[in-house]
């Protein structure tokens, strides 16, 4: 098994997200630091911020589901952030919907929540300033 582990190494792995309008769902994530290239036929992007990949597609989904897990804080994607805090404050500058304010967390980390304008709950969380952790750079 360590054979085939020594073979392979994942690249990267995205989220997905049906949005309803594509160019408002753009807009928002352009506010938080993405960058979008060109929509492909008009009804997906992909977006990127430090090497990491979203990816927007213009299609039906289901409010119900929408509004249990915004209820039930189920989250759809979370995201590790170094300067959680400067991060953070981006993020209210841009008008994000804050559904959980940056706070401690039992771990020793701190963070947030934000809603996208589709509903789409995400966790950013990163060590508090001060308390990083070494770079392998």
């Amino acid at each position: 098994m360590s054979n085939l582990k020594a073979q392979s190494r994942l690249t990267s792995f995205a989220p997905q997200f049906l949005v309803d309008d594509l160019k408002r769902s753009m807009s928002y994530y352009q506010r938080l630091g993405f960058t979008f290239g060109d929509p492909w036929e008009g009804f997906y992007a992909i977006g990127e911020l430090d090497g990491l990949e979203l990816h927007l597609k213009e299609a039906p989904k289901h409010g119900a589901e929408r509004q249990h897990r915004r209820e039930h804080e189920h989250l759809d994607a979370a995201a590790g952030v170094d300067g959680i805090e400067a991060f953070y404050q981006q993020c209210i500058a841009s008008g994000a919907t804050i559904l959980k304010p940056l706070r401690p967390t039992a771990w020793g980390t701190k963070d947030f929540y934000v809603e996208d304008p589709d509903g789409y709950i995400i966790s950013f969380g990163g060590r508090p300033a001060g308390n990083e952790a070494p770079r392998a750079d």
